[in-house]
């Protein structure tokens, strides 16, 4: 039940001590991400019990750094998507001896946020396929929406499952929101009926709730159902509500500002699918991003693995991707992914309808072997 006293989460940090330190630190993280201020100070039963976080176990990792776990009152978080990553990372994010690297959240945060409202299952549903899905991007920052149309009916002629928005088209006077997205949405949807492939089109979404709010309703009037969204740039409050207002609609989030002292794999896998990411795009390794291979492993496993009562999300490898690699990525990943090649499609021109069916046959392909 929400609000069960007893619950807590598990917070799993790195921390950057020397040995005889590390319990003192372990305590002071404790504290600070609990009732932030000397424990001797306060004398309330209630909070002492039921608020202040416990250090649950130290391991020594070497060179210098420690597993730390520590238990957080779920109660804290108030069931709120901003107030949770406050909760377990808030203050710690301002000390660079620590990393948030994961969190084990009780039950029923998967009843109290939901998580995808289709996951992987719908975004295939959707395309009419059972195994990899293909992804590209609208490109360049500065085009205006007859070019990016233009663009978007070569690339969905190619055969592709999904095409975005560049996460950085918002609402610039050369390409307003209202009129970029159902020139482009037409152009798809064109291209989708000559070709019978049902490709869908992602805007980038931007701005306050209130416009948030406004470019969904334009994408329901273009017969939209998917879109892109960055969570930590429009905030994660707003993000969740977005999805639990809009249920018809799947979300693909972007990692923008994903940066800071939190794992990607569970900032990116595990928490934007906590809050609803139906699909989450995440720097691939070898890019030209630094993302470790093993880092790109966990993050898709956090995505797809069980989760009663929370959806699987489709893990969506980026950054850098070239068509070569695609049999690489797939045996890496296996066909519960989205792949997402941008530039390197877009660089072809003038064969970029015909470059992207090529792409399209080699995930198929792929899908049959």
């Amino acid at each position: 039940m929400v609000g069960a006293m007893s619950s807590r989460i598990d917070v799993l940090y790195r921390v950057r001590s020397d040995a005889k330190s590390i319990a003192t630190r372990a305590k002071a993280i404790a504290i600070e991400q609990s009732v932030e201020m000397p424990v001797e100070s306060i004398d309330d039963p209630f909070v002492l019990n039921e608020i202040l976080g416990r250090v649950d176990d130290i391991k020594d990792i070497g060179n210098g750094e420690f597993e730390v776990r520590i238990g957080l009152a779920s109660i804290t978080t108030g069931f709120e998507a901003g107030q949770l990553i406050n909760m377990i990372v808030g203050n710690t994010s301002l000390q660079d001896d620590v990393t948030l690297i994961d969190a084990r959240f009780p039950d029923e945060f998967a009843a109290a946020f939901g998580g995808p409202n289709h996951g992987i299952a719908g975004l295939r549903a959707r395309v009419k396929t059972h195994g990899a899905l293909t992804c590209s991007a609208l490109k360049p920052q500065g085009s205006p929406p007859a070019a990016l149309a233009r663009l978007a009916g070569q690339i969905a002629a190619g055969g592709i499952d999904y095409l975005k928005d560049d996460h950085g088209l918002a609402d610039q006077f050369y390409s307003p929101f209202a009129e970029r997205v159902p020139a482009c949405a037409e152009a798809v949807a064109q291209a989708a009926a000559r070709t019978g492939i049902p490709t869908r089109y992602l805007p980038s979404l931007n701005g306050n709730l209130d416009s948030l709010r406004q470019q969904i309703a334009l994408c329901h009037s273009c017969g939209l159902d998917s879109v892109l969204i960055a969570p930590l740039i429009v905030g994660l409050a707003q993000f969740h509500t977005l999805v639990k207002e809009n249920p018809d609609i799947a979300f693909m989030t972007h990692p923008a500002m994903a940066g800071a002292r939190i794992m990607p794999s569970f900032l990116l896998g595990k928490l934007f699918r906590l809050l609803g990411a139906d699909a989450t795009i995440f720097p691939n390794h070898g890019g030209r991003f630094g993302y470790t291979p093993e880092e790109c492993k966990r993050l898709a496993d956090f995505a797809l693995q069980d989760w009663p009562g929370v959806k699987p999300c489709v893990p969506v490898p980026a950054g850098g991707m070239s068509l070569e690699r695609i049999p690489e990525i797939l045996d890496f990943y296996g066909t519960d992914v989205m792949l997402l090649i941008g530039g390197s499609l877009l660089s072809t021109r003038e064969r970029i309808a015909e470059e992207t069916a090529r792409y399209v046959e080699a995930v198929r392909a792929y899908r049959t072997r």
